[in-house]
């Protein structure tokens, strides 16, 4: 599958663009980007919106994956998930980023819009997507606008993206792993017509209470993806990727000061 152009998008956030081993990294706070995405939302006439919550993975993730690269190029807003991202900014282009977390994002806009917020929630297993809805419902008093799990076939994606077109969703939470998520949002954005849709990863089974979430302190300093991986066997596996970035940072550092 190859990413569409991005005709027809809505507004992309105005404020400063960097750029990240050639992905997009947009300089916005959490406040920032709450206030962005809920005028997204609720401002007439609807327009569809991607949004990509960029961690070190998705970039070492990426290298290998054009239609992934091009789906973060189309978004029109990627922030900064996790310290590595805010690390390397740093280090590479010598601008400190915020953090806006794709969990915080999702539990600030169901905070802050309460019922009026439709969300469709399309991810995870069979069943935990439905207990995610229940447990919004009940700690934010969202509507749920619809349901799905995300272990569908790609020649389902459009029966699955006009179900959510259908839906009247403000806000899709697409959580069916990175790579497959973005790509999702961009391809079929302008059939699905949600104000926001946002690739949230695990935000759903956390929602869900199926996946635990990293303590305060983990995410106050930006270090939860490490407390995952150091509790979760299955996650082993994906800790490589950190160290590939981190090998990635100090490579491409060097670069731009040998070329100066």
């Amino acid at each position: 599958m190859t990413v569409s152009p991005s005709t027809g998008q809505g507004a992309a956030f105005a404020g400063q663009r960097l750029d990240l081993f050639g992905l997009p990294l947009d300089v916005i706070s959490l406040p920032q980007t709450l206030e962005v995405l809920s005028s997204w939302m609720f401002t007439a006439p609807r327009a569809a919106h991607t949004v990509v919550t960029l961690n070190p993975e998705i970039i070492v993730q990426s290298r290998t994956q054009p239609a992934f690269v091009d789906a973060m190029q189309s978004a029109d807003l990627v922030t900064a998930d996790g310290v590595g991202i805010v690390y390397a900014a740093r280090q590479l282009r010598q601008v400190t980023v915020p953090r806006a977390p794709g969990y915080d994002i999702v539990r600030g806009l169901m905070a802050r819009h309460g019922p009026e917020l439709r969300v469709f929630f399309l991810g995870a297993k069979p069943g935990v997507a439905e207990q995610a809805a229940q447990n919004a419902v009940r700690d934010y008093g969202i509507q749920v606008a619809g349901i799905h799990h995300g272990y569908f076939q790609p020649e389902e994606d459009q029966r699955v993206a006009e179900l959510v077109r259908d839906s009247g969703a403000h806000l899709l939470l697409t959580a069916m792993g990175a790579g497959r998520q973005e790509v999702f949002n961009q391809y079929w954005r302008q059939v699905l017509g949600v104000p926001v849709a946002i690739g949230c990863g695990g935000v759903i089974d956390v929602l869900a209470g199926t996946a635990d979430l990293a303590p305060a302190w983990t995410r106050k300093l930006g270090v939860e993806f490490i407390w995952r991986v150091g509790l979760d066997r299955k996650r082993w596996n994906r800790a490589p990727r950190l160290l590939q970035f981190v090998q990635l940072v100090r490579a491409e550092k060097k670069r731009l000061r040998t070329s100066r």
